[in-house]
């Protein structure tokens, strides 16, 4: 079997699979169907996360196996408290599916894998905006693809990885589904993967350079993200988090460290101190979202 055919049977599994489990969430979906924009079923992200297991080679497929099942418990539980403390069941499964990817990823790729679970960060804030997860996959599958081509090589894993993109992507655009923990975090782990391959081609596989590579690459996607969620983030952050007048390196700090895990990291590490970053430099790279501590004493 040719590798165009591969892609028009990933392309077409991926858009079936969307709309079945679409329907399939929102009939009796339960924690699953969210109430935003009028009602949208999430975790439809099963329907790429399936097609990468199958299709995605290893060691790869191994990664996105772990975290997927780890990210769906997460999908499933939501946001429940344990023992009434302040970290949720979610944020627990999601950490020790990303603990298990760089454990486990480690064992293939080295320590790269650190980079690679990391990719979930930013690919689940991605997810928050219709469309914005897919564009991201979309130009940095093509970035990456076009990298590995010019050193003589042709990467069909990331072809893949477009291909299931694209098959899910219609409905998300529209805003009428919604990747969940399961599709935005396997999403991010391909891509993670993807750029190590990279990295390792232009570093002839040297570990210092993979993971220089692989962190250009997580930084730049970062920055994709913070430039197309940018409209949105600004009055999240005026808003929400008080900081006034935010700049591109407020939105890039979000992206790369918001969200509820990482504000149970700024809990830990900063207590209850509350932090005024007065310095314009730092201001202008964004130091007020990173160090805004939620349990900040008033």
């Amino acid at each position: 079997m040719n590798i165009l055919t591969i892609l028009v049977i990933v392309f077409l599994a991926s858009l079936f699979l969307t709309l079945g489990f679409k329907e399939l969430i929102t009939r009796y979906g339960g924690n699953l169907y969210t109430t935003i924009r009028g009602g949208t079923p999430r975790a439809v992200g099963l329907a790429p996360f399936i097609v990468l297991l199958i299709f995605f080679p290893v060691p790869g497929k191994y990664l996105i196996l772990i975290i997927g099942l780890f990210a769906f418990v997460d999908d499933i539980i939501g946001r429940k408290k344990i023992l009434g403390s302040k970290l949720e069941f979610g944020q627990l499964s999601r950490g020790i599916g990303m603990l298990l990817v760089m454990v486990v990823g480690y064992l293939y790729l080295g320590p790269v894998s650190i980079l690679i679970a990391l990719m979930i960060q930013p690919m689940n804030i991605a997810d928050m905006q219709p469309g914005t997860a897919c564009s991201t996959v979309i130009i940095m599958g093509v970035l990456v693809f076009i990298g590995i081509l010019t050193l003589g090589i042709i990467y069909y894993p990331v072809l893949i990885l477009i291909a299931a993109c694209l098959g899910y992507a219609p409905l998300d655009y529209k805003g009428k589904i919604m990747l969940g923990e399961v599709g935005n975090h396997s999403f991010g782990v391909a891509l993670g993967v993807s750029f190590a391959f990279l990295g390792g081609l232009i570093g002839n596989f040297t570990t210092a350079t993979t993971f220089i590579v692989t962190l250009i690459l997580l930084l730049v996607t970062t920055m994709i993200i913070a430039y197309l969620r940018r409209k949105t983030l600004r009055p999240f952050l005026e808003k929400n988090l008080d900081i006034k007048d935010p700049h591109f390196g407020d939105f890039f700090m979000d992206v790369l460290t918001g969200g509820g895990l990482g504000d149970l990291i700024r809990r830990i590490t900063l207590k209850k101190r509350s932090i005024t970053v007065k310095n314009p430099i730092m201001i202008f790279l964004g130091f007020r979202r990173l160090l805004h501590n939620p349990s900040a004493s008033k």
